[in-house]
């Protein structure tokens, strides 16, 4: 997927390609401003769109709540690439500061940030990277 396809693409849609390029995706949230769990959606340096979705092959579900990127995945979709990745970095340093550094992988494309489970293995991680580039 072309950094261009991915601009034209809300966070529902991003989902939909991964699963397409047969990833395996099980449940789908898609998040609206009233149920998103970070009150960022559509609101100032908030993303434009956010979704969440289950990776089939995490097993060890027990007590993750729904939606959690510990279960498979999420996309957020931000304004401009500069976004997505400032959001990456705050993540990764808050991550860092609770000592969880590396919980899970994070990627930008344009200015889609993709956040995947530390459940998955790095080549599995690697086949979500491939296809959202």
């Amino acid at each position: 997927m072309t950094v261009e396809a991915v601009q034209a693409l809300d966070a529902a849609a991003v989902v939909e390609r991964l699963q397409a390029a047969g990833l395996p995706i099980g449940e789908v949230i898609v998040y609206t401003a009233e149920t998103d769990p970070n009150d960022l959606l559509g609101r100032p340096n908030g993303y434009l769109s956010k979704a969440a979705f289950t990776d089939t092959r995490i097993t060890d579900t027990a007590g993750v709540a729904e939606g959690d990127v510990a279960l498979g995945g999420g996309v957020e979709v931000f304004a401009d690439e500069a976004d997505a990745q400032q959001r990456m970095d705050y993540i990764q340093s808050v991550l860092d500061e609770m000592g969880m550094l590396g919980t899970e992988y994070d990627f930008v494309a344009g200015p889609v940030l993709l956040r995947l489970s530390q459940e998955l293995t790095p080549e599995q991680a690697e086949e979500y990277e491939q296809v959202l580039r």
